[in-house]
């Protein structure tokens, strides 16, 4: 939650009204669902009051009136590890939603495994773990690439990975805590020590 100062144009037909409503009307429709110049995606204004008198602008039948509120607001950053749910599958990779964004895991950055592509069940499967990624499921991954559309947030381009340790499907994660079988984080070394005693 953040305290920001705005501005909202009350356009002419809206002049009659209380304040208080139109203020709330209008600050709801001018901020909710946009982002700002820092890259914050307003979710919610909440306890929206206006500031001050209104100002007339010559030429322009509106008054610009000044408002104070709290904006819930989500910022995506790099590197940030993120928990969210498969939205979309694809022959490319995976569409995954975590908050009010999709990030796409590529199906390169899925897991260490070569992956098949099971269109018929709509799921990516790794060919030697046999761990498969579907709709609904609940994964752990890092942002690794950001690009916010200010435009339109839904258009945003961020880029995931489940390709380190402590990140994938939360069950594959689970079974890897139990000690159960399937993929490891990583492949194992020889330590080395060939031939040493």
């Amino acid at each position: 939650m953040v305290d920001r100062v705005d501005t909202v144009r009350i356009p002419p037909k809206m002049l009659g009204k209380p304040l208080s409503e139109v203020v709330m009307e209008l600050t709801h429709e001018s901020f909710e669902g946009k982002v700002d110049k820092d890259n914050n995606l307003t979710i919610l204004a909440n306890e929206i009051e206006p500031v001050g008198h209104g100002r007339i602008v010559h030429g322009d039948g509106a008054v610009y009136q000044k408002v104070k509120f709290k904006a819930l607001v989500f910022k995506p950053e790099l590197h940030e590890v993120v928990q969210g749910k498969v939205c979309e599958v694809l022959r490319f990779g995976a569409f995954v939603r975590f908050g009010p964004l999709d990030g796409l895991l590529h199906i390169s950055q899925i897991m260490d495994d070569r992956i098949d592509i099971d269109e018929s069940n709509n799921r990516l499967v790794g060919k030697d773990t046999k761990r498969d990624l579907r709709i609904g499921d609940v994964v752990r991954a890092r942002v690794v690439a950001i690009s916010i559309n200010e435009v339109n947030y839904r258009e945003s381009k961020i880029g995931l990975t489940m390709r380190q340790p402590g990140l994938g499907k939360l069950e594959w994660l689970a079974q890897d805590r139990a000690g159960e079988g399937g993929e490891t984080s990583k492949p194992k070394r020889s330590s080395g020590k060939k031939g040493r005693e």
